[in-house]
């Protein structure tokens, strides 16, 4: 059963011509799909598409409907400064009209679930990137979504940061299940994390390819000196270089 689909899609912007497509995407539920390709090939502009950001110029959009069944995450945690971790968390269940007392114990129970339960009280400014962006992953998983959306959410963190985090997504995925589909420009850490990897062309983006990935998830110790992880990761590699030539 799919939760969200693209058809045939293509964006187009008013002096920039077209951003996308035709590309076409369909994700399963339960399923990790990772979008990797080159800088300005659309991967951010497929993610808007399937959060309902924004609609496209052509083809057909399919999502799970409903406030709350898609959560997304950007690269920048975009909490709000003036709230605490437990408000930030709290605030799309706010938002739902959801009681102010049980939003606030959902968002507690949402920041242990990311390790952060000491941290509830904590303003942004007093957090690490990466502490941050766990926030950002609680507050998107408080609404228990059916289709989590990662717009590069590792980027800016250093790489022990990024790979415990990576951990920590496959940990979360683990206890609900959710779709999730997200965009990186890394391609082991595509390898390491989705079921599958849709790599595309440059731009206007279209699918150049994918990869199975095959292997337990979450994934356990010692997965990245894997014969199937190297070999994935190269077959990744070499479609994106296919991508880029096309």
């Amino acid at each position: 059963m799919s939760v969200a689909a693209l058809r045939k899609v293509e964006v187009e912007y008013a002096g920039r011509g077209r951003a996308l497509g035709p590309f076409d995407l369909t994700v399963g539920q339960g399923e990790i799909v990772a979008l990797v390709g080159p800088s300005g090939c659309g991967k951010s502009t497929a993610l808007r598409l399937l959060a309902g950001l924004e609609g496209p110029t052509r083809g057909e959009v399919l999502r799970a409907p409903g406030r709350g069944e898609t959560a997304v995450v950007f690269q920048a945690p975009t909490l709000a400064p003036w709230l605490s971790a437990r408000a930030n968390t709290a605030l799309p269940l706010e938002l739902a009209g959801v009681r102010k007392a049980e939003a606030a114990a959902r968002a507690e129970a949402a920041l242990a679930r990311v390790g952060l339960a000491g941290a509830a009280d904590a303003r942004p400014a007093q957090l690490s990137g990466g502490m941050a962006m766990r926030v950002s992953l609680a507050r998107a998983l408080v609404t228990e979504p059916r289709l989590l959306l990662l717009d590069e959410p590792f980027a800016a963190l250093d790489e022990i940061t990024r790979r415990a985090l990576a951990d920590d997504v496959l940990a979360l995925w683990a206890q609900s299940k959710p779709a999730i589909v997200f965009v990186t420009h890394n391609v082991e850490e595509a390898a390491y994390m989705a079921s599958r990897v849709v790599v595309m062309t440059r731009g206007p983006g279209r699918a150049a390819g994918e990869a199975a990935v095959a292997g337990p998830l979450p994934r356990p110790p010692g997965f990245r000196t894997t014969a199937a992880f190297r070999e994935t990761a190269e077959a990744v590699s070499s479609l994106l270089a296919e991508g880029m030539a096309a």
